[in-house]
């Protein structure tokens, strides 16, 4: 496994799924899956909508992300071994 994925596994929450590492986040009325993809060396944000929507999830640009879960996935790569960098890399 990929050094990088191998750390995020070890954060809270992380789990890898073959060449990209996943957390999800819930906060008071938003939830959010992130994704990091190793081949990219990129971070997708995607909304979730609310379990009884029926809805799928849509990537969502990084300005509509709260700062507190973009600061949390920072750290995350820091302490991986990624350069927390990418997370401000526009696809």
């Amino acid at each position: 496994m990929d050094e990088r994925l191998q750390g995020l596994a070890d954060r809270e929450g992380w789990r890898v799924e073959g060449e990209a590492a996943r957390v999800h986040y819930r906060g008071e009325t938003d939830r959010y899956s992130v994704e990091y993809y190793a081949p990219s060396d990129c971070v997708v944000y995607w909304k979730v909508p609310p379990d009884d929507a029926g809805d799928t999830a849509v990537p969502v640009g990084r300005d509509t992300v709260p700062t507190p879960l973009r600061e949390r996935i920072r750290e995350d790569l820091r302490a991986a071994g990624v350069d927390p960098d990418v997370e401000r890399r526009s696809l």
